[in-house]
C-alpha cells in the first residue's frame, strides 16, 4: 500500500508491481503530485517563455500542455499498465495491516508514505482576508495580477517573482531575514537580487509582514520596518511542511511533531513504527526536491526487493531556476559553521570566463568548499547562467569523494563556464597541500601511493 501519489509514491508503486509485488496506490487528487501540475514543469516552462519573449497568453499555452492541462489520465494509465490499482481518495490508516480508503478498509503486508508537502501560510492578521495565491494557484491560473506582492524570497519566491516580472506586473518580494536564499551562500542571494532588481521588482529585505487589509481595490500590507504595499494579489511562498495530519500515524507508533517529516533510516523505513512503514519524498522532509524524492523511492524500492541499500545526501543539488541561476550541492557555509567545520574556500567570477566574454553576461560566480581536516569538497555554489548544467561533476565529486589534486587536474573544454571550476580547485589542492594537514601528516600522504593515499 502506498499512500500518496506523487514523485516517490508513483515511482515505488510501478516498480514494486512490475516486480511482481500486489500494490495499491492511494491519491486523492492528481496522480504525479504537484511537479508536473503545479510546481515544476510549469514553473520552468514559464520561465522560459519569459526568456523567449513571449506573450503571456502564448505562455500559458504552452505552461498548460506541458502540465497536461492538470489532467492524470495518461499517469493513471501508466500505473494501470505497471499493474497497480488505484484508489482515489483519502487513505488512513486505522491499525497495522488495515488503511481506511474513503470509507473502504484494505489490508496491507508493507506500507509506503508519499504523501509529500503543503504550503505554510504565515499567521499574519488578515491575510486569510484577502486574495491570496500559493505556489500551485500561481502556476495554473490565468491571471495576470497589476500588482502582486511575494510573501518569502526562497527558491519559490525568486522564481516566480522573475516570471511575472518579465510579463508585466509590478512585483514586490517580502523576506524578514534581510537577504534572499538563505539557506545558500550570500553571494547567490545577490546575484538573484542584482537580476530582480533589474527588472523592476522591489525588494523588501530585513521586513516582515505585520498586518494586511483589504482596502477598495486590493489590499494593503503593513511591514514591520514602517513602510507599506499595495496589491492586487498576494503570493505566499513562505515554504512547505510534510503532509501527515490525518494519516492515522499515531496508530503505527510513529509521533511526528508539527512541521516536521516522518522519521526515517538510512533505508528509508520508519524505524519506530510497528510493522514495515517506510517514507519517501518531502513527506520525510529531507532534502525537499522532486530529484531527491525520485532518490529515495529508488531506495524504499530497492531495501523492498530485499537488495539493502542506504541513501546518501551529502550531494543532493539545489536548483533555483531564475536567470541567472544557482546550484548548490552539499553544505553550505552557514551549515558548515552549525557542524563545526573547518572549511577551505575558493571562488572565481564567471566575469574571467572567455564564455562569459562571448554571452556578454558578466553576471555570476562560483565558490567551492574543501573540509581542511580531509582535503575533500563537501559543498559547492553557483550562481550564474544554466550553473545547473556545468556543475553537476562538483556534485560527483562530493559524493565520490574524488582527491583535490585528481579535481584540479581535470580539463575543460574552451570556452566553457565549466571553466570557472579550474582556479578554485587548484588553490583548494594547493592550500590544502601546504597547510591543509601537519607536515609529518603531509610527508606520509605523499609516501603512500594511488588516490586512495591523496584521502
Amino acid at each position: 500500500m502506498v499512500l500518496g501519489g506523487g514523485t516517490a509514491g508513483e515511482l515505488v508503486a510501478a516498480g514494486l508491481a512490475r516486480a511482481g509485488r500486489d500494490v495499491a496506490l492511494v491519491e486523492n487528487r492528481l496522480v504525479g503530485g504537484e511537479s508536473p501540475y503545479f510546481a515544476c514543469v510549469p514553473s520552468k516552462s514559464l520561465l522560459l517563455s519569459a526568456r523567449r519573449g513571449e506573450t503571456w497568453e502564448m505562455a500559458l499555452a504552452r505552461r498548460d500542455e506541458l502540465a497536461g492541462r492538470r489532467g492524470d489520465d495518461p499517469a493513471v494509465a501508466r500505473m494501470a499498465e505497471a499493474g497497480v490499482t488505484v484508489l482515489r481518495g483519502r487513505g488512513r490508516v486505522l491499525e497495522p495491516g488495515r488503511v481506511e480508503v474513503d470509507g473502504a478498509v484494505h489490508g496491507y503486508g508493507d506500507l509506503v508514505v508519499c504523501t509529500g508537502s503543503e504550503p505554510v501560510i504565515p499567521p499574519v492578521e488578515g491575510l486569510a482576508d484577502v486574495p491570496l495565491w500559493t505556489s500551485a494557484e500561481a502556476l495554473s491560473v490565468p491571471d495576470l495580477p497589476r500588482r502582486l506582492v511575494i510573501l518569502g524570497g526562497g527558491p519559490v519566491g525568486c522564481e516566480l517573482a522573475q516570471v511575472y516580472a518579465a510579463f508585466g506586473s509590478q512585483v514586490a518580494v517580502v523576506e524578514a531575514s534581510g537577504r534572499l536564499l538563505t539557506a545558500e551562500a550570500p553571494f547567490a542571494g545577490e546575484v538573484v537580487a542584482d537580476a530582480l532588481r533589474r527588472m523592476g521588482v522591489d525588494l523588501r529585505l530585513g521586513a516582515a509582514v505585520g498586518n494586511v487589509e483589504r482596502k477598495d481595490v486590493g489590499v494593503r500590507l503593513w511591514l514591520s520596518d514602517g513602510g507599506t504595499l499595495d496589491a492586487d494579489r498576494v503570493l505566499v511562498a513562505a515554504g512547505r511542511r510534510p503532509r501527515v495530519e490525518g494519516l492515522g500515524l499515531e496508530t503505527l507508533g510513529i509521533a511526528v511533531s508539527p512541521g516536521e517529516g516522518v522519521p526515517v533510516d538510512e533505508t528509508c523505513r520508519v524505524p519506530s513504527s510497528t510493522g514495515g512503514v517506510w517514507a519517501a519524498g518531502d513527506v520525510t522532509g529531507i532534502a525537499r526536491t522532486t530529484h531527491a524524492a525520485r532518490y529515495q523511492a529508488q531506495i524504499v524500492l530497492a531495501n523492498l526487493l530485499g537488495r539493502r541499500r542506504e541513501a546518501d545526501y551529502r550531494a543532493i543539488p539545489r536548483v533555483v531556476h531564475t536567470s541567472p541561476s544557482v546550484y548548490s550541492v552539499g553544505i553550505s557555509p552557514t551549515r558548515a559553521a552549525e557542524l563545526r567545520i573547518d572549511l577551505l574556500t575558493a571562488g572565481y567570477d564567471l566575469a574571467a570566463t572567455a564564455r562569459a566574454a562571448v554571452e556578454a553576461d558578466e553576471r555570476g560566480r562560483v565558490e567551492l568548499y574543501a573540509d581542511r581536516s580531509r582535503g575533500l569538497l563537501v559543498g559547492a555554489a553557483a550562481a550564474g547562467r544554466h550553473a545547473e548544467e556545468w556543475m553537476s561533476e562538483i556534485a560527483l565529486a562530493i559524493r565520490a569523494e574524488t582527491p583535490l589534486s585528481l579535481l584540479a587536474d581535470v580539463v575543460h573544454a574552451f570556452p566553457t563556464y565549466g571553466e570557472a571550476v579550474e582556479a578554485p580547485l587548484r588553490e583548494l589542492a594547493e592550500r590544502w597541500r601546504r597547510d591543509g594537514t601537519s607536515e609529518e601528516d603531509r610527508d606520509e600522504r605523499d609516501r603512500r601511493p594511488g588516490p586512495a593515499g591523496a584521502r
